[in-house]
């Protein structure tokens, strides 16, 4: 059971719940205008936790067969027979009650949405297979944290947090833009969208700089809505120098740091930003 355990976790990714949740910790401290009480905040992740695992989960039963053709991709839990696709589905759906009793617990507004948050972050596993910005609905996915983090604190939702939402949202799809570039050649012979497949490599990395390039003025957007302090900008410098030096690792014909640029540095931009902004609030 415990290596049945470690392989689920293995296969949903569960460490790259990084990259989400610091933004959504963010969102918490200002919203609570301080910190937090406790059961709140537990509430807040539980539901976070477990709305990723359901996403994850389904988004591997989505692309098993998807993922048993690509060599990047055919050593996952599924079409490498580790798991099967009814262990998953038992995850997937004991993740979804989770989720939609933390919704209950936090407030009625959260748990009215809590539909529409899980319509988007499943919905996301079959975007590829018709649009090339499904890269953008992948940031939505995890952008809508921030949001959703307002409105279990405060019951209702404000301009601030969607700025937050928005940056995520560009963030995220600037660096998933960087990592669809190694399945290129697979999404275009297999007939699955990406803006690589779409634009080519080239036009596809200025897309992605793009975003990147919104994503901190919506942070700066957000910083002024939220009424953020000069420690809070500081951590937004921070994060644009991450995402520079990111874009300057990856070029159309060297992937051979698309690892660091992707793990490592996205890692160091939600948490540094946080970091930040914990500073924010308590001086």
């Amino acid at each position: 059971m415990l290596n049945k355990i470690r392989i689920f976790l293995e296969a949903i990714k569960f460490e790259h719940t990084i990259f989400a949740l610091p933004f959504a910790l963010l969102s918490l401290l200002y919203a609570a205008q301080g910190f937090p009480s406790a059961q709140v905040a537990g509430w807040i992740l539980v539901a976070m936790v477990s709305a990723r695992t359901a996403a994850m989960a389904f988004n591997r039963i989505a692309d098993r067969d998807i993922d048993a053709l690509n060599p990047r991709t055919r050593t996952r839990a599924l079409p490498a027979g580790l798991l099967t696709v009814q262990q998953m589905r038992a995850a997937m759906a004991v993740s979804v009650l989770v989720f939609l009793y933390a919704a209950w617990q936090l407030n009625w507004l959260c748990f009215a949405l809590a539909p529409v948050a899980l319509g988007v972050i499943l919905g996301y596993s079959y975007s590829k297979r018709f649009t090339p910005l499904s890269h953008y609905w992948l940031g939505l996915s995890l952008g809508i944290a921030p949001s959703a983090v307002w409105i279990a604190v405060r019951g209702t939702l404000e301009p601030a947090p969607v700025w937050l939402t928005l940056g995520v949202t560009l963030w995220v799809a600037g660096f998933d833009i960087l990592y669809s570039l190694q399945d290129e050649a697979f999404d275009r012979q297999h007939g699955l969208r990406s803006l690589p497949q779409t634009l080519g490599a080239v036009r596809a990395i200025r897309v992605s700089r793009l975003s990147h390039a919104l994503c901190i003025a919506a942070l700066v957007v957000g910083g002024i809505a939220l009424g953020a302090g000069i420690w809070y900008y500081a951590g937004v410098a921070f994060a644009a120098l991450m995402l520079t030096y990111e874009q300057s690792l990856v070029k159309p014909n060297d992937l051979s740091r698309l690892n660091i640029a992707f793990f490592t540095l996205n890692g160091y931009v939600s948490i540094g930003l946080f970091f930040f902004a914990l500073l924010d609030r308590v001086f």
